[in-house]
Order: C-alpha cells, then sequence, then structure tokens
C-alpha cells in the first residue's frame, strides 16, 4: 500500500474516532436515560482499550497505530459517567477509576504481564461486545443504542486490519482486529434489526 494511502486510513480511522461515541452521548443524553446499553459491556471495553493503549506504548509503536484510544477512552469514561448518573451509581465511578488506575501501570511491571494482558484483552473486547448481544437478546430491544456509534467501530477495526499489517504486523493486535470486526458488524446488525422490529410493531 502507498504511504499516502496509509496515512489516509490513518487519518479517516482517526476522524471516526474523533466522534465515534458522540451518536451514542447525544442518544443517552436526549432520552435522559441509558436504557438499552451494558454498563458491564461499556466497563469490559474499556478495559480493553486500555490495555491496548498501554501495550501499544509498552512496545513503542508508531503513535499513528493508537492515536485514537485515548480519544475513545476519554469518550468511554464520559459515557459511563452519564450511565452512571442516570441509574444511580455514580459514586461507583470512583472505584472503577482507581481500580482502572491501579491497573494500568500494574501491567507493565513484567513483559510477561503486558502480553497476558494483551492476549486477555481480545477475549476481554470481545466479551464486551457478547454481554452487550446478550442485553440486546434480553431486552428484544435496542433502547439508547446508537447503530452509528457501532458501525463507525466496524469501520475502525477494518482500518486497523489495514494499518497493522502495514505497519507493526503484530499477530496479536491483527487477531484483535479481526475478531472486533465480526463482533461489531453483528451489533451494528442485531441494533438495526431490533430498531425495525420496534417501528413495524
Amino acid at each position: 500500500m502507498a504511504p499516502g494511502l496509509l496515512d489516509l486510513v490513518h487519518l479517516t480511522t482517526w476522524a471516526v474516532c474523533a466522534v465515534i461515541k458522540l451518536p451514542q452521548l447525544v442518544a443517552v443524553l436526549r432520552a435522559g436515560s441509558a436504557w438499552g446499553l451494558s454498563v458491564g459491556s461499556l466497563l469490559l471495553e474499556l478495559t480493553g482499550f486500555l490495555v491496548f493503549l498501554r501495550y501499544h506504548i509498552y512496545y513503542g509503536y508508531p503513535l499513528e497505530t493508537y492515536l485514537e484510544y485515548p480519544i475513545i477512552i476519554a469518550q468511554d469514561v464520559i459515557l459511563i459517567y452519564c450511565i452512571m448518573h442516570f441509574t444511580g451509581n455514580v459514586k461507583r465511578a470512583l472505584f472503577y477509576a482507581v481500580v482502572f488506575w491501579g491497573g494500568w501501570y500494574m501491567i507493565t511491571l513484567q513483559k510477561w504481564i503486558i502480553d497476558l494482558a494483551m492476549n486477555l484483552c481480545t477475549l476481554v473486547s470481545a466479551a464486551s461486545k457478547l454481554v452487550q448481544l446478550q442485553h440486546l437478546w434480553k431486552a428484544k430491544d435496542s433502547g439508547q443504542l446508537s447503530a452509528l456509534t457501532w458501525g463507525m467501530s466496524a469501520y475502525t477495526s477494518a482500518t486497523r486490519i489495514i494499518t497493522t499489517v502495514m505497519t507493526t504486523n503484530d499477530l496479536a493486535v491483527l487477531i484483535r482486529f479481526i475478531i472486533m470486526l465480526i463482533l461489531n458488524i453483528w451489533v451494528t446488525a442485531t441494533i438495526l434489526h431490533y430498531r425495525k422490529t420496534k417501528r413495524t410493531d
């Protein structure tokens, strides 16, 4: 792939990630409700993002291969806070912040820990999508879930498959993005299915 095309893929990924959670945040704030969102799914997702970011920093990978993660993490934190606010669990947010902060430092104490964490990160990130799918299937309603947010996640997973092959060629990272692409498409399709079902009822 030509360097110009690789730069374009990086750029579009960053642009999408700069606003990736905004449709979800807008939907939650407009409704004044977090109905349909799984806080467990978001906490697992945040865990996966933090481990992934730490892994890239630890190995000194090029900034352009992970630049979007601090932005997504900030958006996830805001979204989790909104959900906790609407469900009356704001005090629990401090506990989660302390756990995530401690974990951020502990996973780099030894090389084997960060490597294990990265491999587990794929499972944790996949679990976050499966928890959201389970929540959708149980409720049979997409509630405030944004298909646009999940569709953008599928796009960024696809672009990161390309950039990983072209830059780091890290197999653990590549496998993670392939799995995330499949699951993001699945969640998007499920949201659209329940939205269509709700409209026809």
